[in-house]
This record gives structure tokens, sequence and C-alpha cells, in this order.
């Protein structure tokens, strides 16, 4: 396996990584792709859909129609993935409307339909009516007030219905969202063309931002652009072989390199010729988790104007307390500029087929 240069941090070495075979050589202009190389999308997709396949977060951007509004599954995998802060103002909001909504009704009620509310020594109806309601939808109990006549008391059934079916089921999606294995993965802003092995290397890193371990850790890295094939301008897709495919153990941030040489599909490319071939950068990061003993995966995509010449990553490593090796997440991003032209123009390495 080849030795990074200035320009690859990689923490692997503190774990263990698996080398990969050499590079497959790219597929000739004058043949068709093997249909294995789409990734799945086929040859009717991968020629007709324009822009991006994957948003930078790898999720798709292809839509089905013909479906449902599927409203309730999207509303249940969006309190899955909503933020914490995000997810608990949802709940909250969600028992405070409902609360308003039964209150309005209350207050709506002839005088006389609640009884005892002066024990709360608040002058606002809509407020004693609000109160009430919380005691029957959270069934904490409403004390000395009580509901008269049939109208007031067929809303307290409907309301001490409602209000356990609610809190069961956002008890429910609290439950779920603590015991679903994820793995939340920090990919760096922007690729990066850098010097690698005395030629160049195409570059991404990311690292783990839960203290959760990965272990077992596999990237899988495949380039879709445009080329001719018989006159004809065709989206192909492009295998990556990278520096190394996976590592063992995953303490730290992974840089992830694929050695432009004479065999690479990006050999002799520069960045007016990756843009003209509209590519596209298609990432699966498969691991195992270790809390849940399970296995997780993440997608990212990094789109041709996402990707940045003449510039390496700089140096993540940070100073620790003791002995042990650190690193400072917030460089994730950060680059160390490049003269021009020092891979925006092909390597020598690149243009010659190595024997």
């Amino acid at each position: 396996m080849t030795t990074p240069t200035a320009g690859t941090f990689d923490d692997t070495d503190v774990g263990s990584a698996t080398p990969t075979t050499a590079p497959n050589a790219a597929t000739a202009p004058s043949a068709l792709p093997a249909a294995s190389d789409d990734l799945g999308f086929g040859r009717v997709v991968a020629q007709r859909s324009r822009g991006r396949l994957f948003n930078r977060d790898g999720t798709s951007t292809a839509t089905k129609y013909g479906l449902r509004a599927q409203r309730t599954e999207r509303l249940y995998l969006a309190a899955l993935h909503a933020p914490w802060v995000v997810f608990v103002l949802w709940v909250f909001g969600a028992v405070l409307l409902l609360n308003g909504l039964f209150a309005l009704a209350y207050a709506a009620l002839p005088a006389g339909a609640l009884v005892g509310t002066e024990v709360l020594d608040i002058a606002d109806p809509f407020l004693r009516a609000f109160v009430f309601s919380v005691g029957i939808f959270t069934t904490t109990g409403t004390g000395a007030i009580h509901a008269v006549g049939v109208t007031a008391n067929w809303v307290v059934v409907i309301e001490s219905l409602t209000g356990p079916l609610v809190l069961v089921l956002a008890g429910g999606l609290l439950l779920a969202r603590l015991i679903r294995p994820r793995a939340q993965l920090r990919f760096s802003e922007s690729a990066v063309v850098a010097p690698y092995d005395g030629g160049r290397g195409l570059m991404f890193r990311f690292v783990n931002e839960l203290p959760s371990q990965l272990t077992d850790v596999r990237a899988d890295v495949s380039l879709a652009l445009y080329e001719m094939f018989d006159g004809k301008r065709e989206r192909n897709f492009h295998q990556l072989a990278l520096e190394r495919s996976g590592v063992a153990v995953f303490p730290l941030h992974w840089t992830v390199v694929h050695p432009i040489t004479a065999d690479s599909p990006l050999h002799k490319f520069t960045p007016q010729q990756l843009r003209e071939a509209e590519a596209e950068l298609l990432i699966l990061i498969t691991a195992h988790e270790e809390t849940f003993s399970t296995h997780v995966s993440v997608r990212a995509s990094y789109y041709w104007d996402d990707v940045t010449w003449d510039a390496k990553f700089a140096d993540i490593f940070a100073q620790s307390a003791g002995e042990s090796i650190a690193i400072d997440v917030e460089r994730l991003d950060r680059l160390d500029r490049l003269p021009e032209g020092t891979t925006s123009v092909p390597a020598a390495a690149e243009l010659t087929t190595k024997g």
C-alpha cells in the first residue's frame, strides 16, 4: 500500500486498515459500462435524470408518483430523524394545541358547565378551562373541578380517551428514537484533489459525531459522470479504487483517498472537464455499531462544484492531555491552499500506464 504524502491526514494508522487491490481499469469509452456498475439506478434512470442523483446528506433526489400521500409515514420518519430540540418542541406544541382546542370547547359551553373553578383563583375563563383540560388530558386529575351536563361530560369523555392515546404515541416515538441504531457521520464540506504519492488523489474525510463506537467501517465510492459512447453523451458509473476500502476500528477520523493514476477514470481530468462531465461522487459508508450491535449505513454525495482543486486538507490532529492522540473536529473542513496548478493540472504519473 502506498504511503500518504503531506496532503493526506489519516487516523486509520491508529487502528487496523485493510488495503485494497490495485485500481481497476477504467471502462473503455467505446464500450458501454457493465450493468452492475450503475448502483441499481438502471440505464433509463441514469440517462434521463439530470443534475444530482443524491443530495449532500445522501437522500435521493428521485420522486415517486402514483402513491397515496403517506402523510402518517412521513410524519413518523420526520419525528425519528428530527433533532432532539425540535422533537421536544413538536411534542409540547402538539399537546398544548390539543389542550387549547379542548379548552375552547369547554369555554364555549354555557355558564355552569364547569363547577368548582373558583378554587383556581383565575379570572380568565379560557385559562380556567385550559387548566381543567390539562388535568383531564394527562389523567393527573382536576381536584374539585368537574363537568356538569351532558355536553360537557361528552367533551370530558372524548378528551379522556384522546389524551392517553396521544401521550402513548409520544412515548412510543420517544422510545423509538432512543433505541433506534444510527450512525451520525460528519463529512468534510468539500472533497479535494490534493497531492498524493507523487501524483494526485481525490479525497474526502469524515468523523463519527456520536460517542458510540463504530467498527469494521467500509467505504464504497462511485463516480457518476457523462462520457461519450459511440458519439452519444451518456452517464456512466465507475467504482473508484481506494487507497484503503475499510478500517477495523474507527476511533478518530478517516481520510478516504482515491489515487488518480493512469487507470483512474479521473486521469488527465481538469476542473473544466469535471464540470462538463457533471461529475458526482456517490458515497456509501457501512459499519458495525457496538451500542446496539447492529449494522448501520450512511450515504453522502459530492457534486462537481463541491470538489476543491489546488488544496489539501489541513492537519486535524490536536494536542491532548497525556500521551493519547486527539483530533479537533472543528478543523474537519479546513484546507491549506496550494499554488495554482498544483492539482488542477494532470500529474505526470497519470500519463503512463504502470506495467
